[in-house]
C-alpha cells in the first residue's frame, strides 16, 4: 500500500468537520500516457442552505482525465461527508469541489456536476469544468 494514504485500509470514522479540515489524498496513475476517464458518483451528497440552514441534498458526479495522480476514493467520500454541517450555495459547492480537486491532483479535464433536489418547486444544477468548456458542450449523464 502507498505510504502516503493514511484513510484507505483504516478503520476512521471520524468525519472531518469542514472542507477545510478535510484532506484528498492521491495515488500514482500507472498509465499517465492514457487518456481515460475516470467517473466518480456519490449520490447522498448533504450541505446546508446559507440563508435558512436547512440541509440540501444531491448527486455529485465528478468527471476527469488523471494526469501524474488520482484521487483516493475513500479521502474522496471524507472530503465530501465534510460538507453536511457547511452553509454554501449550490454553486458556490460544485466551483469549490472543482477548484479542492484541481488542487489535489491536477487532472487535464474535469467536470463536477452537483444535482440538487428541489427546494421550493425547483430542481438546481450546476456544473463546472477545467479547462473552461464554454466553447464545448460536456455533460455528465
Amino acid at each position: 500500500m502507498d505510504q502516503s494514504l493514511t484513510l484507505l485500509g483504516n478503520s476512521q470514522t471520524s468525519w472531518p468537520s469542514s472542507p477545510t479540515e478535510a484532506t484528498l489524498e492521491t495515488f500514482p496513475n500507472r498509465a499517465p500516457q492514457n487518456h481515460y476517464w475516470v467517473h466518480l458518483d456519490f449520490p447522498e451528497f448533504s450541505s446546508l442552505c446559507p440563508v435558512t440552514g436547512q440541509p440540501d441534498t444531491a448527486r455529485i458526479q465528478i468527471r476527469y482525465i488523471p494526469s501524474e495522480t488520482c484521487i483516493e476514493t475513500k479521502s474522496l467520500k471524507f472530503y465530501l461527508t465534510s460538507f453536511r454541517n457547511f452553509q454554501a450555495f449550490n454553486e458556490e459547492i460544485v466551483n469549490r469541489i472543482l477548484q479542492d480537486v484541481l488542487a489535489a491532483c491536477q487532472p487535464k479535464e474535469m467536470i463536477v456536476r452537483g444535482d440538487f433536489s428541489p427546494r421550493g418547486g425547483i430542481s438546481l444544477t450546476a456544473q463546472a469544468s477545467y479547462p473552461d468548456a464554454r466553447h464545448v458542450a460536456l455533460t455528465i449523464e
